[in-house]
């Protein structure tokens, strides 16, 4: 990778100025031409408009001009001509489409709408109260893409285009008002914060959002808005002394005049808000530090880390170490790395003989040139880049579970660097330092080097831009080494993934694969014994009670709410277990950022309520093989085919025919893709 991919990263900026007054043109085109003829015309206004969208402010451009692009006919003919007709509920379909016309037109709606509702247009059709309802309940019904980041489904399907629904919705809601959905909004931010994500930036913006509202004269929230005390003070006022958030200096001031009563106050309502949410607030960083600056005792310090037994004793065995990561990594603008730091702490790695010595070389570790420049260009100067890649090393270790793949699909990569921080953190840090400091990354395949730089491109077009600190190093690295070894295993028997997992992963992913779709043509082969064979492997009943020792990678058919196939997607599986309701189920890393997702034919992802720790996905273990293609074993332990009772080896078999295997018939094409 070179500079010039750092410029070709920020190259899109600064667009929209050309844009425009060729949308303007193009408008006025249309509008000239007579409407036998228009829809010749509407291509080019829309295929500008889609331009438009993709440009930060392009909304708001847009929203100017809809009058304009009303009265050229760009809505004549289709049932956007009608907006007093229009269903809210269908939007969502709209915006998801794969046609990019249909997704701009769409947008392009609701943007005359929002124009009509705020009193900038008075149009003839539909008054300015309901157009208000109507984009209300549009943000209500589409509030999982407000803030998210596009699902597999949408990933793949719409491409960068799903980036437009989420632009589109962001202009709405600060427009009409997030008090209007604000209750819907708090239960959204509870159910992601329970999956305890890395990234919390786009959380934080909402409840950003919603300190705003409860503070602003104008908005009254009437009945809603309860429960986001908690959201909004984590952030912005954790404790007493900074309740009605005074600032950095003001509170740094304030700790000078307390006493150490006063200060265990302080740690014990950082640490407690800290764990309640997962969030970090700025406050919290000014008091760890001036708890080091003052050299207090290593009580208060464990007690604003929120630690038990576990972590304090690891806290103690390795004050050095820890003190010189604060130091190093934590700054109101790095605040989650105190979570990552804490959890580091509770997980006990620290005594695993290579870690302490590899953080403190990555404490040390001189990036390189492009190294710095990445991390600058993507989060920006008020760290140094080094303390920004260092707190992303301490979120990863502290929240193996909580990386995500952003809109990018390397799912192979991000599912790997969950695996070794889970389960091998001292090859991460390894992998850190390589990518970070030597810009290349070397893996061995079947006792043959392959480096990132001398590998042709990866299964990403570009170099992702949405991930944390040190996905966005290393990911961009897996990706091509991953691609690689995908294309070394062309014109094999199998799917490459026999091949490709063990190596990509580590040691302990199994060597037993079984597969249930042919390669060749797609069909569904040998569905029952693959069936048996999973459930030999895996399920507690069957394989001798044997527990998961070594996460596994495996693949899974993912659908849409519909049961319609989407795409291949890596996963991995962490436990098998009963849930409190008796209820066998699989607990799965999915590295899609966010795992709680409707797979149809009542196959709905938990991540909460049904015994999951934080970052895991569950389904009943029916579901969970209903969904599965592809799955790794040790040969030397799996015993005989299992028993599994002819009925619930039908359900299983049932649903994979209703869902993604329906048209995977004989006659199906079908070609493997790797997956992601």
């Amino acid at each position: 990778m070179t500079h010039h991919n750092a410029v070709e990263l920020s190259a899109s900026s600064g667009k929209l100025p050309g844009l425009l007054p060729k949308l303007d043109e193009a408008t006025a085109v249309l509008a000239d031409t007579l409407d036998v003829a228009k829809p010749a015309k509407m291509n080019r206004v829309l295929d500008t408009a889609r331009r438009i969208l993709l440009q930060e402010g392009g909304c708001a451009a847009l929203e100017s001009r809809v009058q304009a692009l009303e009265a050229s006919g760009l809505f004549n003919g289709s049932d956007w001509a009608t907006p007093q007709h229009l269903v809210p509920s269908l939007t969502t379909q709209a915006l998801q489409s794969r046609h990019a016309e249909i997704v701009v037109i769409e947008a392009l709606s609701e943007l005359r709408l929002l124009a009509v509702a705020t009193g900038d247009y008075l149009h003839p059709l539909i008054s300015a109260e309901q157009a208000h309802h109507y984009l209300t309940q549009v943000l209500a019904i589409n509030l999982g893409m407000l803030f998210t980041a596009p699902s597999e489904a949408e990933r793949a399907t719409q491409g960068r285009l799903a980036q437009i629904p989420r632009a589109l919705l962001n202009h709405l809601a600060l427009r009409i008002g997030y008090q209007h959905i604000v209750d819907k909004l708090i239960e959204e931010i509870w159910r992601i914060l329970k999956q305890r994500p890395i990234q919390v930036e786009p959380i934080q913006q909402m409840i950003t959002q919603i300190a705003l509202c409860q503070h602003n004269p104008d908005i009254d929230l009437g009945a809603s808005g309860k429960g986001a005390d908690r959201l909004v003070s984590s952030v912005f006022g954790p404790t007493e002394a900074c309740r009605e958030d005074p600032g950095i200096e003001v509170y740094h001031a304030r700790l000078q005049h307390m006493d150490t009563v006063a200060l265990q106050y302080e740690a014990t309502g950082c640490a407690r808000a800290m764990h309640d949410t997962g969030l970090v607030s700025p406050y919290h960083t000014v008091l760890l530090r001036y708890l080091l600056d003052q050299d207090h005792n290593d009580h208060l310090l464990a007690e604003s880390l929120g630690l038990s037994s576990t972590g304090r004793d690891c806290l103690l065995c390795y004050r050095q170490l820890v003190e010189a990561l604060i130091r190093e990594a934590v700054y109101p603008a790095t605040a989650q790395s105190i979570y990552g730091l804490a959890l580091l702490l509770e997980r006990g790695i620290l005594y695993q003989p290579p870690i302490a010595p590899a953080l403190w070389r990555q404490l040390g570790l001189n990036l390189s040139a492009w190294s710095q420049e990445r991390l600058r260009l993507m989060y920006g100067d008020s760290v140094p880049p080094r303390a920004r890649l260092l707190s992303g090393v301490l979120c990863m270790l502290g929240l193996p579970l909580g990386v995500g793949q952003g809109n990018n699909p390397t799912c192979q990569s991000a599912r790997a660097l969950s695996m070794w921080s889970y389960n091998d953190p001292d090859y991460l840090l390894q992998m850190v330092a390589w990518a970070a400091r030597d810009d290349e990354i070397i893996i061995h395949f079947e006792g043959q080097p392959i480096s990132s730089m001398a590998s042709l491109s990866g299964v990403a077009a570009s170099a992702p831009l949405d991930l944390d600190p040190v996905s966005s190093l290393v990911v961009p690295h897996l990706d091509r080494i991953y691609a690689e070894m995908i294309r070394r295993c062309a014109g094999r028997d199998s799917d490459p993934h026999r091949w490709v997992n063990p190596e990509f992963h580590g040691w302990w992913s199994g060597r037993g694969f079984r597969i249930n779709v042919d390669v060749a043509t797609g069909k569904l082969i040998a569905l029952d014994e693959f069936v048996r064979y999973f459930y030999a492997s895996y399920h507690p009943y069957y394989n001798g009670n044997l527990p998961l020792i070594h996460p596994q990678p495996a693949g899974i058919a993912i659908t849409d709410s519909a049961a319609r196939f989407i795409g291949w997607h890596a996963i991995t599986i962490l436990r098998v277990a009963l849930d409190s309701s008796q209820t066998m189920r699989v607990y799965f890393f999915n590295p899609n950022n966010d795992s709680g997702q409707d797979w149809g034919d009542a196959v709905k992802v938990s991540t909460n309520g049904h015994g999951e720790r934080f970052g895991e996905a569950s389904l009943p273990f029916e579901q969970f093989c209903s969904r599965l293609y592809i799955f790794h074993y040790d040969p030397l332990e799996r015993g005989a085919l299992a028993p599994v009772s002819e009925d619930e080896l039908q359900r299983v078999i049932d649903a994979v025919h209703r869902s993604w295997g329906a048209d995977r018939l004989p006659t199906t094409d079908w070609q493997a893709q790797p997956g992601g």
